[in-house]
């Protein structure tokens, strides 16, 4: 055969080769399609969520407890170590504005020396007065010695003056008497009233050492070994140098313990129905890309909660980070991929590459040079691929966007 024949024979079959694919596959000019390959393997299915390191035991550093009794508010942070510093058991953390308990301070010492001075005049009054009455009752004692001695003397006076100094000797007892009762009255008046005046000057005391030792604990120290975390305002924000605490909110920071952590996160209302606990996770962290640990979920909330500054619903979600690593720090970013469920050696395809019509689940299947409706059996899926149960072999090529011109061709129905 001349190689004339042969050349004209192969141009042929190109051409041929070619009409047949352009008659059984889309004619558009400018739309490109893409295909993707079954394959096999495993198939795993994940939640992947961003949070936030956190240790599972801590112990709290907050500031006065007894701020409400003073009735005083919103203290201001003076200063603060820098957060990560590592402190041990007494170590300095931070100081607070004692501008406020220093007023009350000044007000208490006032008010002390006030009550002192009336404490002193109220003593120096009682001394007076009971002994004015203390000399009243001797002076009446003394009366009383004096006639009943003129009485002794008067047996041989007449009878008019024997009976005057008796009725004079009767009236000075009956006022000796009086005057005892007044004497024991008036001494119980001006123990009452010391009492009472003690009692201001001892409350006045008692409350500036409690106010002085509420300007000590002004000054904060750490009540036990670890690395300061600072809490976080309400606004989201860490405490620091100007924030202020409260007697409903007086946290300052926390002492982590970096060998129990964890990681909080959040799930949305779709993701939150495939999680539970005990799933296992694998834990990223965004400060070491390097760096992935196991983790398992611990708890799962019930209620959703409203993210900040928007209208979706989230789930709290608590991940307990099996292994320890030193790097590992309270506030870091973390990636955390909750492995929901993995299915062993099956087929799957991309989830662009399945469609539904009239409740049948199909694909574009490429056959050589033409292109077939197939039905499929689908399984479960994730958030790119879907399990392909029957309907299609490893290594078949699909369509990963509809072609065009192929809306009314049957569909291929599964044996």
């Amino acid at each position: 055969m001349s190689k004339k024949r042969i050349a004209i024979i192969t141009v042929a079959f190109l051409v041929i080769s070619y009409l047949i694919y352009s008659y059984f596959s889309p004619s558009s000019d400018d739309k490109v399609y893409l295909t993707s390959k079954v394959r096999k393997g495993n198939f795993i299915s994940e939640v992947v969520t961003s949070g936030e390191v956190q240790s599972t035991s801590l112990k709290k550093i907050t500031g006065p407890p007894n701020l409400r009794k003073f009735r005083l508010r919103d203290i201001k942070i003076q200063d603060l170590v820098p957060e990560g510093t590592i402190v041990k058991k007494g170590d300095y953390v931070g100081k607070l504005d004692p501008s406020g308990v220093n007023e009350l301070i000044l007000d208490a010492r006032l008010n002390l020396e006030a009550e002192e001075s009336k404490f002193t005049q109220q003593q120096l009054d009682t001394t007076l007065t009971l002994k004015q009455e203390r000399n009243a009752v001797k002076d009446l004692r003394f009366s009383m010695e004096e006639t009943k001695l003129e009485l002794k003397q008067s047996i041989y006076e007449p009878p008019a003056t024997i009976k005057g100094l008796e009725n004079k000797l009767e009236k000075l007892e009956r006022d000796f008497r009086e005057k005892q009762e007044n004497y024991k009255i008036k001494k119980r008046q001006a123990n009452a009233k010391m009492v009472e005046v003690g009692t201001k000057v001892s409350k006045i005391r008692k409350e500036l050492d409690d106010l002085l030792k509420l300007l000590e604990s002004f000054t904060i120290y750490s009540d036990g070994n670890g690395m300061i975390t600072y809490d976080k305002n309400w606004d989201g924000t860490k405490k620091k140098v100007g924030s202020t605490i409260s007697p409903w909110q007086p946290s300052i920071a926390t002492l982590p313990d970096l060998t129990k952590m964890e990681s909080k996160t959040y799930a949305n209302e779709v993701d939150i129905r495939k999680v539970e606990e005990g799933l296992p996770v694998k834990v990223g962290f965004d400060a070491f890309p390097d760096v992935e640990l196991e983790g398992v979920v611990t708890d799962v909330a019930n209620v959703g909660e409203k993210k900040r500054g928007s209208d979706i619903k989230v789930f709290q979600v608590l991940i307990k980070l099996k292994e320890i690593d030193k790097s590992i720090r309270p506030g870091m970013t973390t990636s955390n991929k909750i492995l929901t469920f993995e299915r062993k050696d099956v087929l799957s395809v991309p989830l662009e590459a399945v469609f539904t019509q009239d409740s049948i689940t199909y694909v574009f299947k490429k056959s050589g040079f033409s292109i077939n409706k197939k039905q499929v059996k689908i399984g479960d899926s994730n958030n790119d691929s879907v399990i392909i149960k029957e309907g299609l072999s490893e290594n078949d090529e699909v369509y990963l966007n509809k072609p065009e011109g192929l809306d009314k061709s049957a569909i291929v129905k599964l044996n």
